[in-house]
């Protein structure tokens, strides 16, 4: 008996997850735009898409908020309400706009935002991308209007970076090298030598260089307080949506052996957290092997049949080797998840029209329909 597959348009948060490199932005964006073309209201956020899928998407570089991609062209979406928004993730602006809607006083946030630590660390802490991606996350799923959300995360070397980024940044503001930084004079008393040993060699090292990093750092913590239990309490929010039955976690690879390796790894991860896949793409396969009957049938040269039947060998020696990586892919996911299959375009998407094309061949490989 067939197992039933879910339906992404089941779900109204899509996930697309995966390393950098295998089309997860252009998957994620397929996926939106063929849920916008069957009649529903859309929203995409991409992080860091090449600038021909900004150019597909009507973006550009300060395209942080939804705006409305114009389907012009394509055939007519099915449904009133159809619509499809997209958004370039900008970290440094969401962060920004966090401190500046959360800051427990106008001072506060204005200290902050003119800090020369809390600049540095919203553009270079690495993690933040993948926190802010969590924090947009949540400002759009909050918009009632939205039926259907893509996330295409940022890239990662190991398997949910994006979501392990808040309990980063908050063991980092609440380290205890924080703590010491952004004590107050009367409480030094109460601080071991080491720390006061640790201070004096921050101070001696300001006093030197005229930077004034010390203040600084006290200044950027001190502007902080009172905002930590927000982060942790966005994070838990994040967390359960991501968890949440309407939530469809896919996993984006591509055939070759080395990157469904990293696929078994990105599927083992998730599992050991307790989310759910709903299902793994793979991008750019192969076309199915031409029937060889064409070429003895052919009105052409003996010479160029046999060199089309030594082409179409090699074909089929790689079909083969594609073959064997999705079984090994099979074996490793769950059996709920569904195993879809993304033809090689041939050429990079730089068109509406190209995102529509990958979206309808999108298949599942047990040979049913894209969803």
């Amino acid at each position: 008996m067939k197992r039933e597959r879910p339906p992404l348009d089941r779900f109204r948060l899509i996930v697309c997850l995966g390393p950098g490199g295998v089309g997860k932005t252009t998957i994620s964006a397929a996926i939106a735009l063929g849920a916008a073309m069957g009649g529903r209201a859309v929203d995409v956020m991409t992080v860091d898409p090449a600038p021909r899928l900004l150019d597909a998407l009507g973006l550009d570089e300060q395209a942080d908020e939804p705006r409305a991609v114009a389907l012009d062209g394509l055939r007519r979406p099915r449904g009133r309400g159809a619509r499809l928004r997209a958004l370039k993730l900008d970290p440094k602006k969401t962060f920004d706009t966090i401190v500046a809607r959360y800051a427990p006083s106008p001072s506060a946030r204005d200290a902050i935002l003119a800090n020369r630590i809390y600049r540095n660390l919203s553009n270079a802490l690495a993690g933040v991308g993948d926190y802010m991606a969590m924090e947009k996350l949540l400002e759009l799923a909050s918009d009632s209007s939205v039926r259907q959300l893509v996330l295409d995360t940022p890239p990662a070397a190991e398997a949910l970076d994006f979501l392990d980024a808040p309990r980063r940044l908050l063991e980092l503001l609440n380290s205890r090298a924080v703590t010491l930084l952004g004590a107050p004079a009367g409480l030094l008393r109460q601080l071991r030598f080491v720390d006061l040993a640790a201070r004096a060699v921050l101070s001696a090292f300001d006093r030197v260089t005229g930077l004034n990093l010390l203040s600084d750092v006290q200044a950027f913590v001190t502007g902080f307080e009172g905002m930590y239990d927000g982060f942790a309490d966005r994070a838990k929010r994040a967390d359960a949506m991501l968890r949440a039955d309407d939530t469809a976690i896919v996993v984006v690879t591509t055939p070759e052996s080395g990157r469904i390796a990293q696929a078994g790894e990105f599927l083992d991860v998730l599992a050991r957290r307790g989310l759910r896949v709903a299902a793994v793409v793979v991008n750019r396969a192969m076309a199915p092997l031409p029937d060889a009957a064409e070429i003895t049938s052919a009105r052409i040269t003996a010479a160029l049949k046999q060199k089309l039947r030594r082409n179409l060998s090699d074909y089929a020696a790689l079909k083969e080797r594609e073959t064997r990586s999705l079984d090994t892919l099979r074996a490793a996911m769950p059996p709920e998840a569904a195993l879809m299959i993304s033809p090689e375009l041939e050429h990079e998407p730089q068109s509406l029209n190209d995102l529509a094309e990958i979206s309808s061949s999108l298949r599942d490989a047990a040979g049913g329909e894209s969803p």
